[in-house]
């Protein structure tokens, strides 16, 4: 099975990097394994003209089809989040505006193909699990309008550093057994 990690921090080095990297190395023994940060990619907003609702295709050129093409490579995603105020980074909640072409709410809309599995991973610095359910909804969401079949999530509370990731790698390698 082919794998796509997807790293929705712009930090690179952080905590939610650590537990990708958690989740890299457990599923690289397993499946094929790619991994990518939202910040390896150039992705300008959603100018709302809605012409994807008409054409499947946006009128933007960036990196985002770059992205989709991992999407599109996959077998099964797994995001990985942050919470920042309550949500996704903001990096992130750009590409989703972006995947409006190929959101299911419109026809013709385009297609990362069928079948395709989702798991997310949240996580926050603070001990209360209901902004992590927060996360979970809005990454969920994203894989219903993908049609990206949501199989699982993990929550994880008072995460503030690396050391902090670290201390819950056996959870972590727990939820991954699944995928």
């Amino acid at each position: 099975m082919r794998v796509l990690v997807m790293n929705c921090s712009p930090v690179r080095d952080g905590a939610t990097a650590e537990i990708v990297k958690i989740v890299v190395e457990y599923l690289a023994r397993i499946h094929e394994v790619k991994c990518s940060c939202i910040d390896d990619f150039k992705i300008g907003f959603c100018k709302g003209c809605r012409s994807c609702h008409q054409t499947a295709e946006c009128i933007l050129h960036d990196d985002t089809e770059k992205l989709i093409a991992l999407f599109e490579w996959a077998d099964a995603v797994v995001l990985v989040s942050p919470s920042y105020w309550a949500d996704v980074p903001g990096q992130f909640k750009v590409f989703i505006d972006r995947c409006t072409p190929w959101c299911n709410t419109h026809e013709p809309h385009a297609s990362i193909g069928a079948g395709k599995k989702g798991y997310s991973i949240v996580l926050r610095t603070g001990p209360n699990m209901r902004e992590c359910n927060r996360l979970i909804e809005t990454l969920e969401h994203f894989y219903g309008h993908m049609e990206i079949e949501c199989c699982g999530h993990m929550g994880l509370c008072s995460v503030e550093n690396k050391e902090a990731a670290m201390r819950r790698k056996e959870e972590i390698i727990e939820f991954c057994s699944q995928i």
